[in-house]
């Protein structure tokens, strides 16, 4: 390859139809899509890293990664050609030269995920697709104050899936908070809201787990002692998972970017 720089790319998309975004066999992968769109763009083979490993059916508005690609090959030029080859459910929103110990995931400080909940008894075709709907009564105000229990450091095992393999099961969560609206889409027929959880960093379905376990508490399936329960747990986790297709990777920030 010829003399190259490091890139840094944001990136959103519907992982519907997608097996979560890391490369994986005989499954369709977001970061395979772009991978081959990129290699066919430079005609030889390419690898790109991700921030995170979003799963199968999760949605991205934030997504970054990097790689490094050939300064002769203006980025301006790239944005343009992926977002015309790839498939409408990606698109690159932005691409940046960054210094060389640039890292999507090592170097990030800080993400946030939202989830999305659209409470009707029947779910509505528009925006199903990016938001759970259920038709149990539950006040956004009692998911806020119940929430603020996961806000600080823990030790996060009992909402870990066993599937996870990571050194410490210890996260620290600066805010959760419980907002007006769904995280995209929204009609009048369908009002929601949405949940959007800040942190240094998250285990495998946490944000799923977390959100899982609010719902049911909320909504008097589970008592509210569950919630500490969980939080002196071992792994994994025994609760409900919610569904994929509500949560999105919202941002991931670098440079103590906060608030």
């Amino acid at each position: 390859m010829a003399e190259t720089h490091m890139i840094k790319a944001v990136v959103r998309y519907d992982g519907t139809n997608f097996a979560g975004w890391q490369v994986q066999p005989n499954a369709p992968t977001v970061q395979e899509a772009i991978e081959k769109t990129m290699e066919q763009l430079l005609g030889e083979p390419i690898k790109i890293a991700g921030a995170g490993r979003t799963d199968s059916g999760v949605h991205a508005l934030g997504q970054v990664f990097n790689c490094p690609w050939p300064i002769r090959f203006p980025l301006d030029k790239l944005q343009r050609s992926l977002n015309k080859i790839l498939t409408p459910d990606i698109r690159i929103e932005s691409i940046e030269a960054v210094s060389d110990d640039f890292h999507a995931s090592f170097s990030a400080t800080g993400k946030r995920y939202c989830y999305s909940i659209a409470p009707h008894k029947h779910a509505d075709p528009f925006n199903d697709r990016f938001s759970w709907n259920f038709g149990w009564e539950v006040d956004p105000a009692k998911v806020h104050e119940l929430a603020q229990h996961f806000v600080g450091t823990h030790d996060f095992a009992g909402f870990c899936c066993s599937r996870s393999e990571v050194k410490t099961t210890e996260r620290t969560l600066y805010s959760i908070e419980v907002k007006p609206g769904l995280v995209i889409g929204q009609t009048a027929q369908s009002e929601g809201w949405h949940i959007e959880y800040y942190g240094e960093g998250f285990l495998y379905k946490m944000v799923r787990n977390l959100t899982g376990t609010l719902i049911n508490v909320a909504r008097g399936h589970l008592p509210e002692s569950t919630i500490e329960e969980r939080l002196h747990a071992p792994a994994p986790y025994l609760g409900f998972t919610a569904p994929a297709k509500g949560l999105f990777m919202k941002e991931v920030i670098y440079n103590c970017e906060e608030e």
